[in-house]
């Protein structure tokens, strides 16, 4: 679906596998941002790629107008996957922070290949996005390879953006904020409030 360009998106924070981390700079820039929408942790089935799917869906749904998508780790993979079966919804764009390699073993502590398989997330969809997107790449992500992340945001028709150093862009790799998020999204057609404009 083609967005009406005179409608303000909202922005809908789609999370990782992860529990809700306050620190985490989606948390951050959701707080900085008036009516965005983040997708709410599964309390069951949180392994499911299927379940995953229906979770955005569901908060996409209950948006009116437009949406910017601001996913973050596995929170790709359910974007994309996603993305290739709803495209009856008007999304101006997306931001695809440090896609994990489903592809490779993860390090420990991580699901294994066989895991990810029986929830549905391989093999890792690799179609183009009907709407322009981002993908955000670190240099010593231990979840990914740069030249992994850069292959996948050519697969998705993606403009590939290197943030450097910043490991899984997590608190767990030292990093809590992300001011370099505020600017992609203005990219994408959305202004970011400064943190005193958010708290007017």
């Amino acid at each position: 679906m083609t967005p009406d360009p005179t409608t303000a998106p909202t922005v809908v924070f789609v999370p990782g596998l992860r529990d809700h981390v306050p620190d985490h700079w989606q948390t951050r820039l959701a707080a900085r941002i008036p009516g965005s929408v983040t997708v709410p942790p599964l309390t069951e089935a949180r392994l499911s790629r299927a379940a995953q799917v229906a979770a955005l869906d569901a908060a996409v749904t209950s948006v009116a107008g437009p949406v910017v998508l601001v996913a973050h780790s596995a929170g790709v993979h359910t974007t994309v996957h996603w993305a290739l079966t709803h495209d009856d919804r008007p999304v101006l764009g997306a931001l695809l922070a440090t896609p994990p390699d489903f592809d490779t073993p993860l390090p420990e502590g991580h699901p294994d290949p066989e895991t990810l398989r029986a929830h549905g997330w391989l093999p890792v969809a690799r179609a183009r996005l009907p709407f322009p997107v981002i993908v955000a790449a670190s240099t010593n992500d231990p979840l990914a390879r740069p030249e992994k992340v850069a292959a996948l945001a050519a697969d998705w028709g993606g403009r590939l953006v290197g943030i450097g150093p910043v490991g899984h862009l997590n608190p767990a790799s030292g990093h809590g904020e992300w001011p370099q998020a505020a600017r992609l999204l203005e990219e994408l057609g959305c202004p970011v409030p400064t943190g005193r404009e958010a708290v007017k």
